[in-house]
This record gives structure tokens, sequence and C-alpha cells, in this order.
């Protein structure tokens, strides 16, 4: 992310004398430079002064490369990226110093080992900007730019980056199998070219078995595998009997962006962090899960990255944050979230610790964007709030003006709780306390019963949540 907004760089090593000549000397002399859009494909510029060039300066060039109109030339974004870090640059950066700088972002912002780091190297990539509103993405017409953001928004789903139910997944590959082979295949024809791309061309690696394995295999993955086929092929038929005519160039990219705009974490900067399991067994045994957390303009998403599914999901005007420092060694950088909730029919405040040396880019850009959502306000501010289709399992009583929302007036449809896109507040290990206007208490956990009185657990069922929009 931007790590200007918070804090800034380290100093830049092209100020030392012993770097100073060979920055120099890339100062006149035409080099290659290599673009990489998301996905296999690049784009080739040949640069004067690579050593000074700005990425305001750089955008023009691959603008014009791709032939992006200027209507659509805050869509994008210029990212240093590597499997360890992302950063998104601004327009005044120069990205030649700071891939210089890189090794000492490394050590700053993430856990990797020092042989790690050593080894590790950024790309330059154009891909959709966090600040971009989805609200004006709707707006583009453009077939190049929505190619751009289709290719992006399909890697993040096939990567599981955005979790989704199996419906919306199911007609996300289908709509990706139809954009690549066109529409109206007959059932052999369209069979034998699914089993030649092969389904984790179209569905997340998690659902159409990238992973592999003994328990694969023991749950039957090839019977599994054949009703992903046929979900996926029953998709696809849906949409070649949609019209009779063949659809517009952009109506399937249009239709997928669509859909992906309905997952509220579309759009967002990512970060790796990770929380504190809750404790387990008669020894309350503890450890840490590790998590994705995505930060968009709207609000601060938290997803289990094995299970892929939504922990937390708050909308700016939800929550409360913290970013605090190591205080000893061994200790960590703390992103706190607070957020109201319930305890045994208490309401209370919950605070949930990420621990992630990335917390202050996260702490920095979740500040950066209430205040773009606050210098928006009025009708932007209420655009935001109803763009959102992500359930949440709990509403906010404390809070100035938001003690109502969602009371009263017309009721919502229902969501299952068992979708990946709502919040799981319960399975997580937060700390809850109450402010009774005194001071601060900090409200004990009910005792576990006793392991020789333990009862039998009453069945459980699948509790519903109220869907905004």
């Amino acid at each position: 992310m931007e790590v200007d907004e918070c804090g800034g760089f380290p100093p830049e090593p092209s100020e030392g004398s012993s770097q100073r000549g060979s920055v120099a000397s890339s100062v006149t002399r035409a080099q290659d430079v290599l673009v990489y859009l998301v996905g296999d494909s690049a784009v080739h510029l040949c640069v004067e002064g690579v050593a000074c060039v700005s990425v305001q300066e750089l955008g023009r060039s691959v603008r014009e490369a791709l032939h992006i109109p200027d209507s659509a030339m805050d869509a994008f974004a210029f990212w240093l990226c590597s499997p360890l870090l992302e950063l998104q640059l601004k327009p005044k950066h120069q990205p030649y110093k700071l891939c210089r700088q890189w090794q000492d972002l490394l050590y700053r912002f993430t856990e990797a080992s020092e042989e790690d780091i050593s080894q590790d190297e950024p790309c330059l990539q154009y891909r959709r900007n966090v600040f971009h509103p989805k609200s004006k993405e709707l707006q583009i017409e453009d077939e190049g730019v929505l190619r751009l953001l289709y290719d992006e928004a399909r890697v993040n789903i096939l990567a599981g980056r955005f979790p989704c139910d199996p419906e919306t997944w199911t007609g996300l590959g289908a709509l990706s199998f139809a954009m690549e082979l066109g529409v109206g295949l007959d059932d052999q024809k369209a069979t034998a070219a699914l089993r030649e791309k092969k389904l984790i061309s179209f569905l997340p690696a998690h659902v159409s078995g990238g992973g592999g394995g003994l328990f694969s295999t023991l749950r039957g993955k090839g019977g599994r595998q054949a009703g992903l086929e046929h979900n996926l092929l029953e998709e696809y038929r849906k949409i070649s009997t949609l019209g009779s005519t063949p659809p517009e160039p952009t109506q399937h990219l249009r239709q997928y962006l669509s859909t992906c705009h309905s997952l509220p974490y579309y759009g967002c900067a990512f970060f790796s962090g990770e929380i504190d399991k809750p404790a387990q067994g008669i020894l309350h045994r503890a450890g840490r899960k590790a998590v994705n957390v995505g930060i968009s303009l709207e609000g601060v998403y938290v997803m289990d990255i094995k299970e892929k599914h939504v922990l937390l999901g708050l909308r700016f005007s939800e929550l409360s944050w913290d970013h605090s420092y190591p205080e000893g060694e061994g200790d960590s950088h703390i992103l706190w979230l607070e957020f109201d909730g319930e305890e045994a029919g208490t309401p209370v405040n919950k605070l949930l610790k990420i621990y992630s040396k990335q917390a202050e880019l996260m702490s920095g850009l979740i500040e950066f964007c209430v205040e773009l959502q606050s210098a928006a306000e009025g009708g932007a501010a209420t655009a935001t709030e109803t763009d959102s289709d992500v359930s949440l399992s709990h509403q906010p009583a404390g809070q100035a003006g938001n003690s109502d929302r969602g009371r009263g007036g017309r009721r919502g449809k229902l969501r299952r709780q068992s979708s990946v896109v709502c919040s799981r507040v319960h399975t997580l290990n937060t700390i809850s306390y109450v402010d009774n206007g005194k001071e601060i208490k900090r409200l004990k956990p009910k005792r576990a019963a006793s392991f020789f009185t333990r009862q039998a657990q009453p069945p459980t069922y699948s509790s519903v949540q109220v869907e905004q929009g």
C-alpha cells in the first residue's frame, strides 16, 4: 500500500555517496522497462533516464501503449509487487529508486527470513487503483479497460483472494468459459473443451482441487470434479440460451465485474497478518491463525486464509482502530479493531488484535480512506453505505448517528450464516469490555463447565442475518 501515508519510506540509498555513481549513469541512458499486467502479459517500454522517471511520467507511456482513454486514467495505478509485499505507488514516486530500497522495505514490513529477503525482487505492475470507486468503474465503456479489470478480478477469484459462495464462483466460471470459448457450443463440444482447459482455469483452486493430496482422494475427488463440471456446464447453457443474437463484446465483461462488485472486498488492498485462536481443549491450548486483511474505500475485512471465508467485516462507521508498536523484544506490531458486540445479552465493546508488521501500513490506509470518506460526506457517503452487500453479524449501538441503523423500515433480505461473505464474530478470540461511564471494565468470560459435569451440547442450527440493501 502507499507507504507515504504512514510515515514515509526510509532514507533513499541513492543519497549515499557509494551509490551515487550508479544512479547518475542511468539518468540519460535509454533502458528497457517491463510493466507487468495482472496475468502473464507485460508492456515493453524504452525509457530515457529511468533512474529519475516518476510514476506520473511512466503512466502516460503505459496508457498510450494500452490505448487507455483519459476518462479511465484514474482506474489504474502502479504497484511494486513480490510474493512478500505489495505496495501501491503515488504519482510522485520514482520506481527505480524504490526498487533499490526494496530490501529495507521487506525488513520493515514483513517477517520474511534474511535469505528470502535477499532473493526477493519486485516487479512493476499496472493494476487497479485502490482509491477508484466502484461506482465510477461501472461507468467505464472502453472494452480494453474493462478487459484489464476483468483479468485482475478473475485472478483474485481463482486465487481465493475474493471468498465467494458456490453459486457465485460457478456463475463467474461459466462467464469466463463463455468469453474464452464463445456461446452456443453443444454439450459434447463444451464438455470436451472444459476437460481440455481443466476446471482450475475457471474455478478457484481450493474448490477445483488445485491443492490435491490424500484427503481429496479419500473424499472422492473424482465424483466432486464431475459435480463441479456438471454445475459449470449447466450455468454455461443458461448463458448460451439467454439470447438468440451474439452478445455485445462488453456484455459478459460487465456482468462478471458487476458480480464481483457485490463482494464487499472487491477493490481492496490486501495485507497479511495473524489473529489469536480461541483456547481449545482441556489444556486451553491456543495459537494464531493466518489471515488476509482487505482494506477498501468502504471498510475492513478480515479473512481466513485457509478456510477462504470472512471472519469479520466492518464499515468504517462501525469501527475504531489503533496501531501499537512493539514494547519489548519478541512483541509484535498490532492493529487493533474495536467494534460493538454482545456477550450473554450484554452490549460490549470488542477488541480484535491483528499481529502484523504491516499494521502501520493498514492503519495509515484506514486513516486515509476515512479522510476521503469524510471529504465526500453526503451523497457519496450514503452511496458507500448502501453499496456493500455484506451482512454484518452485529449492529453498532454506541456510535453517534448510527445507533438506529438497520432498525425499523423495510426489512432486508435474509442471508444464510453459512455464506462465506458473512462475519463469524463468534469464532474470534476478542477482548470484551464495557464502559459504565466511570471506568472501563473488562468483561470476564463465563467459566466453562467442569469436565466431570459437562453435558452434551444442544443441537445447533444455521442462524440467519439481515442483508442490507
